[in-house]
């Protein structure tokens, strides 16, 4: 069993929990994920780690309750248990295994929408204790969905607010705060966005129009977390890939969003499964040839 330490909402239907976790602690990286499963009926939730800390053992989750596990997920309170918090899974974030010099010479943004800016929070932090300041745009709907601003203003280089209705920050979606520092002269050659598929969607469109290479977390289209059930499979340029196993990131510039959105909704029936097996084949879960599934 796993305790949960805290248990916090940070704004309205988003929720922090530190969970006790010793062996995924001591070992997860920014950009990975873990899957919790409540109890023996509960199912398997992905959801991307917010934060960590390998001296206490706890690792940090923010999740927004939207089916019924994480609704019954977010009636927990600090005391209470999980069984299951499985992790770490998926690749760590380039930046964090890259060349570390050559990472000191990028001019990075992140770019972070609603429930998006937990799992950009680590990756942010780590730069910043290797001595390397990013910006960040943390885009909401609006001024009381907006989280983590005073913990992202202690790592980040500069932080810009933005709220579609203008209740507070910048005025406008995060496509246009992108498009208005560039004209205000700042200038980046790396850029990571992370939240809604939509916002993804049209930050890459953007920052292609802008020459920005641009790497994107497909977590939100995640359902087993294994490669087992096809959910996450999709098309990154020519190849197929699976999001929980050859990711979660991946360059945003390659990415079918259309496709992956109209996948992602299909997977939600049953019929919509069920062709979507008959479509792809032996690509439809197994295909990456990581998980064994094709065996």
């Amino acid at each position: 069993m796993f305790k949960i330490l805290k248990a916090e909402h940070l704004a309205e239907n988003i929720i922090l929990m530190d969970v006790e976790a010793k062996r995924v602690a001591k070992s997860c990286e920014p950009g990975q994920f873990i899957i919790i499963r409540i109890d023996e009926k509960g199912e398997r939730v992905p959801l991307t780690i917010a934060d960590y800390d390998r001296e206490k053992g706890t690792v940090t989750i923010v999740f927004q309750p939207i089916g019924a596990s994480t609704h019954q997920l977010a009636q927990l309170k600090a005391g209470d248990s999980l069984l299951d918090f499985v992790g770490p899974l998926g690749c760590p974030s380039d930046l964090i295994t890259g060349d570390l010099e050559e990472i000191r010479k990028k001019k990075i943004l992140f770019v972070a929408g609603g429930v998006g800016t937990a799992p950009v929070y680590p990756q942010v932090k780590w730069l910043h204790d290797h001595g390397i300041a990013a910006d960040v745009i943390i885009g909401s709907k609006t001024k009381s969905l907006v989280i983590m601003e005073e913990m992202m203003k202690e790592v980040a280089g500069n932080v810009y607010v933005t709220t579609d209705d203008g209740s507070y920050g910048r005025s406008g979606m995060v496509t246009k705060a992108i498009e208005d520092l560039v004209a205000e002269g700042k200038e980046y050659d790396h850029c990571v966005a992370i939240g809604p598929m939509i916002m993804m969607k049209f930050c890459c469109l953007t920052t292609k129009k802008l020459g920005i290479p641009t790497v994107v977390s497909m977590n939100p289209i995640m359902v087993d977390g294994t490669g087992m059930c096809g959910a996450c499979r999709l098309k990154v340029g020519d190849e197929v890939k699976f999001a929980c196993v050859d990711g979660p990131e991946f360059d945003g510039h390659k990415i079918n969003f259309d496709e992956a959105m109209k996948r992602q909704a299909m997977y939600r029936t049953e019929e919509g499964r069920t062709l979507l097996k008959f479509q792809e084949g032996d690509t439809h879960h197994g295909g990456c040839g990581h998980c064994g599934g094709d065996k």
